[in-house]
């Protein structure tokens, strides 16, 4: 068993998009229960994995070492803009290596996307946290996983043998919940 717990983390629309289609997170989904509780999980993390594109805005971001992937490295590199980050290329190096490279050997790993990234760890998270924004819909957004439109991200979980735990409500206002989905056994 590893030492690492693998936990992801999104926000999407009604119809299962996490950005616009030029790839930007539209400020309807910039909610601030979700924004509060992301942050929380962030500031918990002992490492945070995501792609170019996705990045987070809190105040500690500065702070959390990081795992960022790009094919423009053989395997990994420091990143010249972050000495917190670490440039990594899965396709040359396993994450074990890479996660120990960034100084993380166990404790939390927060996985925050893109839906390339998220696709990556869909078989080795313990839990998902799928925030849901039911008032929007990005009808030409950039789906959060690999599968979605065609499936919901519900139906995705599922498949990848993560089980749904009982929602929370994070903002009334903006109807948006929250669900663990977890691996069970």
């Amino acid at each position: 068993m590893s030492a690492l717990r693998i936990e992801g983390f999104v926000i999407v629309s009604a119809d299962g998009r996490l950005a616009n289609a030029h790839n930007v997170m539209p400020d309807e989904l910039k909610i601030d229960g979700d924004k509060r509780f992301f942050t929380a999980a962030l500031d918990r993390a002992d490492l945070v994995v995501h792609g170019r594109h996705s990045q987070e805005e809190q105040p500690n971001a500065p702070k959390r070492r990081r795992l960022i992937l790009t094919g423009k490295v053989a395997a990994t590199a420091p990143d010249p803009t972050n000495p917190k980050a670490l440039l990594w290329n899965p396709a040359g190096c396993p994450f074990q290596t890479a996660s120990r490279e960034a100084g993380v050997t166990s404790g939390m790993v927060a996985i925050i996307g893109g839906p390339g990234v998220f696709g990556m760890f869909m078989d080795r998270y313990d839990t998902f946290w799928l925030s849901v924004a039911a008032k929007v819909r990005i009808p030409d957004g950039e789906p959060c996983f690999p599968g979605v439109p065609a499936r919901t991200p519900q139906q995705v979980l599922s498949a990848h043998g993560l089980h749904a735990g009982e929602a929370q409500l994070i903002d009334a206002a903006q109807d948006v919940s929250v669900t663990p989905w977890r691996r069970v056994g």
